[in-house]
């Protein structure tokens, strides 16, 4: 038995909920806990702002997650992949807006905490998820969905969410 088969076995609101729960606890808590014990050494580069981005961006978060999941039929993780193609809701104005909005929140974590070892998290983490996305999910998702992922690619922005030509009319 393979372990999609395995996964499928598991209703999918139990693995999001588990996926969910576990994944924010590691990049919104735990990687920002630890990032943020930079600023004990390095006090003097502390800087304090406001909080909005952090709770914009969570909260967009777990809208384009919720469309994601509901459209896309499937988890957001590539070892439980949807099974559609989704280009609609937030995915309209950029192709991934679940890692756009984390790092928008991890930004606003750094922001709100004034800390630069959860700012210095971010630039790391953005690295490693624009190489992550180019390298391995592009071109599966490329495999999975063929011309119309392609059409998408091209109509659509990887980062920087803009309205799409003609969305006025």
């Amino acid at each position: 038995m393979t372990n999609r088969s395995l996964l499928q076995r598991i209703p999918l609101p139990v693995r999001m909920l588990f996926y969910g729960v576990g994944f924010l606890g590691v990049v919104l808590v735990a990687l920002p806990w630890a990032c943020y014990r930079i600023d004990v050494y390095l006090p003097s580069v502390h800087v304090e702002i406001g909080r909005p981005a952090r709770i914009a961006g969570f909260v967009l978060y777990l809208g384009a997650s919720y469309v994601l999941t509901r459209r896309g039929k499937g988890a957001y993780v590539e070892f439980d992949p949807p099974t559609e193609l989704v280009v609609v809701g937030p995915y309209r104005y950029c192709r991934n807006p679940v890692v756009a909005t984390l790092l928008g929140t991890m930004l606003g974590e750094a922001i709100a905490l004034s800390s630069t070892g959860i700012l210095i998290m971010f630039c790391v983490i953005a690295f490693l998820a624009n190489g992550q996305v180019k390298r391995i999910e592009e071109p599966l998702l490329g495999k999975r969905f063929g011309r119309s992922y392609e059409e998408y690619c091209a109509a659509v922005p990887r980062w920087i969410p803009r309205i799409p030509p003609g969305a006025n009319k």
